[in-house]
């Protein structure tokens, strides 16, 4: 690796701690599309390694709303948002890359539920970022076998990657460590995992990518779980957020978005897709009616306050769970304890193919898709801006 390269990585890393008409969907030369991430992405690697069923979603009642014939691995009543994008893009389902005999013509699925940036973090039950870049690896030669040298190169430069992780990091492998919340401070361990994730970032630019979307994170103390957890500890079960874990989730997301600004200034041909997921899906919670949903607070499938223990299919440590009849019908945005509906990832896989600017930007997955500019409000210089304000 260039001295250059290092250097950059250093200088981001100081910086994150302290700191037209556009063609129809269906387009037969659509880019190639490749997935990095965790739960949110998964459409079931995990199938294929030896882990825990709590790390799996294999089984019913997931996939319950039809579109799959039986429970693939995908964390949903359903499907998952890349598999929304691959459709607007004009490609097939991406494949899991564990899946046998897949075929990776058009890109590759390497995320895993449970997944982490750091390597600590669910270690040994899951694919950790750092494999899933050596996985792609495999793909890359996969593709130069099957097309050359050459035009490999060009599928790697022209496609689309798509990053979606972190929240493993923060909720298990940092509030859910001790030894861990005594080594770092948050800001620091924030400064942890964004590093982390932009020496993945410059190891794909390095192999040629130049355009990218990131699925930022959600407020994670509203999820149903962390919901129930705050109800035990605080012994107030109104349906609070646990404030604590949502205020990692902002910092991380204010970090990333410093990050990608360097990143950005510094790589003048990398082009990129943020996202707002954090106010767009927090109004949905505290408005649900207002958006078409009856509930924002409870799970579909789960037991206990909220749905929030994580039962769901009876598979896990705890085997009682409840079940809505149709997740969709009845309005839930949660679908299990930590994970949505399909109807949430179909509706924000539309938001990021389109927009609108103030929540998504530089670009639109569209445009990065087609290579159309845009022209956007979204992301302002965020140097003056303190990544972890709302942790203090």
């Amino acid at each position: 690796m260039s001295s250059s390269i290092l250097l950059v990585r250093t200088a981001l890393l100081l910086g994150i701690i302290f700191s037209s008409t556009i063609p129809a969907l269906g387009s037969s030369d659509s880019p190639a599309f490749f997935v990095f991430g965790d739960s949110t992405v998964d459409p079931g690697n995990n199938n294929y390694i030896g882990t825990t069923p709590e790390f799996r979603a294999d089984f019913e009642p997931y996939g319950r709303n039809g579109f799959f014939d039986k429970p693939t691995g995908r964390f949903s009543d359903g499907r998952v948002i890349v598999d929304f994008i691959a459709e607007y893009a004009g490609l097939p389902i991406i494949p899991a890359y564990k899946q046998p005999g897949a075929d990776f013509s058009h890109g590759a699925n390497f995320a895993s539920g449970g997944a982490g940036v750091l390597p600590e973090t669910n270690r040994g039950m899951v694919i950790d970022l750092p494999t899933q870049l050596k996985d792609f690896e495999e793909v890359e030669k996969w593709l130069i076998e099957k097309v050359g040298t050459d035009k490999a190169k060009e599928v790697l430069r022209e496609a689309v990657y798509f990053i979606s992780i972190g929240s493993n990091d923060y909720l298990g492998g940092y509030r859910g460590n001790p030894e861990m919340r005594q080594r770092y401070r948050p800001e620091a361990f924030i400064g942890t995992v964004v590093g982390n994730l932009t020496s993945t970032i410059q190891d794909l630019y390095e192999k040629g990518a130049r355009k990218f979307g990131f699925l930022s994170i959600g407020p994670l103390g509203c999820l149903p779980a962390l919901r129930a957890q705050n109800a035990a500890t605080s012994g107030n079960n109104n349906g609070a957020c646990l404030e604590e874990a949502s205020s990692l989730a902002q910092a991380h997301n204010n970090a990333l978005k410093s990050l990608l600004f360097s990143l950005s200034a510094i790589f003048r041909d990398i082009k990129y897709c943020n996202s707002d997921f954090y106010d767009w899906i927090e109004d949905k919670l505290n408005n649900p009616a207002k958006h078409g949903f009856k509930d924002g607070e409870r799970a579909c499938c789960g037991a206990g306050p909220f749905g929030g223990l994580y039962t769901c299919g009876g598979q896990r440590e705890a085997k009682e769970y409840s079940l809505c009849k149709d997740a969709d019908m009845e309005g839930y945005i949660w679908f299990d304890s930590f994970h949505p509906t399909e109807r949430i990832h179909e509706e924000y896989a539309r938001m990021f193919w389109d927009g609108p600017s103030s929540l998504v930007g530089p670009y639109t997955l569209r445009q990065l898709f087609t290579g159309k500019r845009i022209i956007a409000d979204y992301v302002d210089d965020p140097k003056e801006e303190d990544p972890f304000a709302s942790l203090s």
